[in-house]
């Protein structure tokens, strides 16, 4: 039962609930009680939905797109369609539908609207990996340190204390914010399990977890520490070892993406270009055979330009999938692929 449940059943029970004489003196009291209560519940109602979800990344924009980094596709998205429609409507509306077909400028602007959608999600994305690399490297020292101190004959919130003056890494401010919460007297079992939430990776949520359940069990805190320090350590170390395993596949996935490019430009500029000029001169010549057919340079090397870009952005997304094991990983090598790809074909190709 809740505590607006709890109440409701306290005034259904009072006697001038249920009527007499006191009954009407009784109500504009109630009346006002009940008042004040609906207020405090909208009251907490609101402070509910300004923390979490949509609204609360109206407060703190900034501050959630750095816990949550898809939450910035709620302001690069738009920004994206924006630059794409308002980018197509003006060039149609300044030189015409057949700017579509004549000119590469509209898939310039598809090009620039891409890069600005997915761009800062990349970014975001980048440094919280960054982030999660930083803790999960210090994690197994934080407790290794802590459960050796703690075996010197320290007490716990002592043992981290003192480790926290040292230096982890990311990590260290949630050291220290546990260190702060301890010396408040907060449960180890408790400080530890709000230490996993705050931090918030896979692998400390698991280690913390493991350490809640076993010093809830009655275990030696020493002997749990050291063991999920040794569990995170091992997580790690396969992580690494993985990513590093990886490396060669991403090379080549890279590698064969300048090759395409490579190829397409001496394509572009020694065949192509041989051909169109052959058959130029026999259409100059008036003589009534054909060379080929007329081979339309700026169309074949505006196709290759987007088999280009669509190689390069799927390219980066496999890249991601290969080195991090995440889609989202590869999205940096997308966007620098396609910039690359599209800077050759208008500077270069």
């Amino acid at each position: 039962m809740g505590f607006k449940e709890i109440v409701d059943d306290f005034l259904n029970r009072l006697p001038n609930r249920s009527g007499g004489a006191g009954a009407e003196e009784a109500a504009p009291v109630l009346d006002a009680f009940e008042e004040h209560e609906r207020e405090i519940f909208g009251r907490i109602e609101d402070t509910r939905k300004y923390r979490e979800g949509f609204y609360r990344f109206i407060r703190h924009p900034l501050q959630v797109m750095m816990e949550e980094p898809f939450t910035v596709l709620y302001i690069s998205v738009p920004a994206a369609l924006v630059l794409l429609i308002g980018g197509f409507m003006s060039l149609v509306m300044s030189y015409g539908v057949g700017v579509l077909f004549s000119t590469t400028m509209i898939d310039d602007v598809f090009v620039f609207a891409l890069l600005v959608a997915i761009v800062p999600l990349a970014l975001l994305d980048l440094k919280e990996a960054l982030r999660v690399s930083s803790i999960e490297a210090s994690l197994p020292n934080f407790f290794r340190d802590v459960a050796g101190m703690n075996d010197s004959g320290m007490t716990l919130p002592h043992a981290i204390h003192i480790v926290s003056e040292g230096e982890y890494g990311a990590l260290t401010p949630h050291i220290r914010q546990l260190d702060t919460e301890m010396s408040w007297g907060v449960p180890f079992v408790e400080a530890i399990r709000r230490f996993g939430n705050v931090v918030n990776t896979p692998l400390a949520e698991r280690s913390v977890d493991l350490i809640a359940h076993a010093s809830s069990a009655g275990g030696d805190v020493s002997e749990v520490l050291r063991a999920a320090a040794h569990d995170a350590y091992e997580f790690f170390n396969l992580k690494s070892e993985r990513k590093n395993g990886m490396m060669i596949y991403m090379i080549i996935v890279v590698m064969s993406f300048f090759v395409f490019l490579f190829v397409i430009g001496v394509l572009s500029s020694t065949f192509l270009t041989t051909m169109a000029e052959a058959g130029e001169a026999v259409a100059g010549s008036g003589s009534s055979q054909t060379f080929m057919g007329t081979v339309d340079l700026f169309l074949y090397n505006r196709v290759f330009c987007h088999a280009a870009l669509i190689q390069g952005f799927f390219s980066g997304l496999a890249a991601g999938v290969m080195g991090e094991g995440r889609v989202l990983a590869g999205l940096k090598y997308s966007a620098l692929m396609v910039l690359i790809a599209w800077i050759a074909f208008r500077f270069f190709i």
